[in-house]
């Protein structure tokens, strides 16, 4: 067990990825000034746990909820843009996504890929040169194999296919903020989205930008598949079949022009995607 003092959250954050030890648990002693009286805090914390905490703000401030260059909430309120999320950080070393649909795919088939850009969160908020130890860390506490076969950034991205909205939505009791947009079971196609920054073009953008780009390149993959490969065309097959399927429901929702009024409520505002989105 490590014993750290950390006063405020930047040195919390700091040190989600760059305490290299190795224990399961950390106890963090928390000072916090109040009218003259100074109270220690002591909180045990598995590694796991704080790892995905860690993730969890690195995608508010993929985002925009979050800022690593400024406290509190930035983008926040509905309808707010990119535009707005610069006037408040002007500066900032990290811009959000800019049409607010974050792909998570099995591979990186996108620039704003989910992974892609955690990789440039941690380079931004630590720095390029401690990104390999950086990913090693974080993959170590995600990992559940002892044998670490698997590449760090390949766990980080069985995480954000498998884990990641599960555990979002348990943190904020079945009422997520980002919404996970899912091809089904094969999980073809895998997509977070705002709530906040929701607009009712949202979906045509992901159709037209996200869902038919990854059909045409999943078809060119499977062209260029030797005689060898058929276990992989297979597959690859089964994953066009059901993107086509999500792709009749989606066409359908985004001739909708669906609004959103975040004043109903997370489940009301969710159900209008039923057959789109993962449950909670």
């Amino acid at each position: 067990m490590v014993t750290v003092i950390i006063t405020d959250f930047l040195a919390l954050v700091f040190l989600y990825t760059q305490h290299k030890t190795k224990a399961k648990e950390i106890n963090f002693s928390i000072s916090v000034a109040r009218e003259g009286y100074v109270f220690i805090l002591s909180y045990t914390f598995k590694k796991e746990t704080l790892v995905k905490q860690f993730i969890s703000y690195a995608v508010g401030c993929m985002f925009g909820r979050y800022s690593p260059d400024k406290e509190g909430l930035i983008l926040a309120n509905q309808g707010e843009t990119i535009e707005d999320f610069k006037e408040k950080v002007p500066d900032a070393s990290f811009t959000p996504d800019d049409d607010n649909i974050i792909p998570i795919l099995e591979d990186e088939y996108f620039p704003d890929d989910i992974v892609r850009r955690f990789k440039e969160f941690l380079k931004a908020t630590f720095g390029a040169e401690s990104l390999a130890g950086n990913l090693e860390f974080i993959a170590g506490a995600l990992s559940k194999s002892k044998k670490g076969s698997a590449s760090p950034e390949k766990v980080i991205r069985g995480y954000f296919l498998k884990s990641f909205f599960k555990d979002h939505a348990k943190t904020y009791k079945k009422r997520p903020i980002y919404w996970l947009f899912t091809s089904g079971k094969g999980r073809g196609f895998n997509a977070l989205v705002y709530m906040h920054r929701y607009n009712r073009e949202t979906l045509a953008k992901m159709r037209t930008d996200y869902l038919l780009e990854l059909e045409a390149k999943l078809d060119a993959r499977i062209g260029m598949l030797g005689d060898g490969s058929a276990a992989e065309k297979g597959r690859l097959g089964k994953q066009i079949e059901e993107l086509a399927a999500y792709d009749e429901v989606l066409h359908n929702k985004s001739l909708e022009y669906i609004d959103i009024d975040l004043d109903d409520g997370v489940k009301v505002n969710y159900a209008k995607f039923e057959g789109l989105v993962g449950k909670v």
